[in-house]
């Protein structure tokens, strides 16, 4: 059976935001948000769409997992030999969106990417569970493989050699912080009448601009 798509639609109406639950400074109100996922069950509430640009000027998505929010930065780890990591080594500038579908709700930031200090990356790494370290330590990440079977050896391979010992985190995997400077918040309304509030960072005073956007 053909499915129609431009018959599928869904009011939203489970929340609402006014100028008054907007603070100063966005960052406490995305922890709220996130709390709420996380509260709520979401599936994957940490997970964030992270979007690149290749030196090429074309743009590039994936989906990673949040693993810290320290200091008004986003922090997340992946492989720095990466499609994302030689995007970002070319060109620092990132997006990030959020979506929670089940709230209704969605957070865009778009900021500066820099790696994480090495001891940051090492002390996160050592948290990973033991397959996941071995993992990071024998994927090309984002590169052609002949097979499964490739991967499967080189895995297999690397845990013996690794084993009863302290598994070292690879030099080319780390962590990355993003330093926002646009941060969006939408929430879902009837009619597609959404609430949408863009803060701005202003680097001369230190201080956020916050306006509503038109849905």
């Amino acid at each position: 059976m053909k499915i129609n798509l431009a018959n599928i639609r869904q009011e939203y109406a489970k929340g609402g935001l006014k100028v008054s639950d907007m603070p100063d400074n966005p960052l406490p109100l995305f922890e709220k948000w996130l709390n709420e996922a996380i509260e709520a069950q979401t599936a994957e509430p940490t997970a964030v769409l992270v979007g690149t640009v290749s030196p090429e000027g074309t743009p590039s998505t994936r989906t990673v997992l949040l693993k810290a929010l320290r200091e008004g930065k986003f922090v997340f780890y992946t492989n720095y030999e990466s499609r994302k990591g030689t995007h970002l080594a070319n060109n620092p500038h990132i997006s990030l969106s959020f979506v929670w579908h089940e709230l209704e709700r969605q957070v865009h930031v778009e900021g500066i990417a820099s790696k994480v200090s090495a001891q940051e990356s090492d002390a996160y790494f050592q948290t990973r569970p033991y397959k996941s370290r071995i993992g990071a330590r024998i994927s090309p990440q984002s590169r052609p493989i002949a097979n499964r079977m490739e991967i499967m050896r080189k895995f297999v391979a690397e845990a013996a050699r690794w084993l009863g010992k302290e598994v070292e985190r690879p030099s080319n995997w780390g962590g990355y912080e993003v330093e926002p400077l646009r941060i969006e918040f939408w929430q879902g309304r009837p009619s597609r009448l959404h609430d949408r509030f863009l803060y701005t960072f202003s680097a001369q005073d230190n201080s956020w601009k916050l306006e509503r956007l038109a849905p």
